[in-house]
């Protein structure tokens, strides 16, 4: 995913219907985490079960949408009461590209009450 130096990337922390498309997503940023989705920032949105995760972003008159699913594991966010946090670039290249961030039935994990 090639992304501008700039762009600022948004997790929405709350619960997200996989089945919702660019609208409805964009209608979220706007409604519920009163951003503007197309500021050119990347909004990132989980589900349910935390193994799905959708990308909104806005570049030159278009919205593009990325969906990630995992196989195995799930995706570990940091909770937040507010409805969404600003991710470090860094935090975002490593959901993408390891699972650094993921976790499987039968590992041993350590219990955070900070994280989903």
């Amino acid at each position: 995913m090639m992304l501008p130096d700039n762009v600022k990337v948004y997790l929405y922390t709350g619960i997200t219907d996989m089945r919702k498309s660019i609208n409805t997503l964009a209608i979220l940023v706007q409604e519920t985490m009163d951003m503007e989705p197309s500021s050119g920032d990347l909004f990132l949105f989980r589900s349910r079960c935390s193994k799905k995760m959708k990308a909104l972003y806005y570049e030159h008159s278009s919205y593009t949408l990325w969906y990630r699913r995992l196989e195995s594991g799930k995706f570990i966010f940091p909770r937040n009461a507010s409805g969404s946090i600003e991710l470090k670039k860094e935090h975002f290249k490593w959901l993408l590209a390891s699972n650094k961030y993921t976790h499987s039935a039968g590992e041993n994990t350590s219990n955070h009450c900070d994280f989903y």
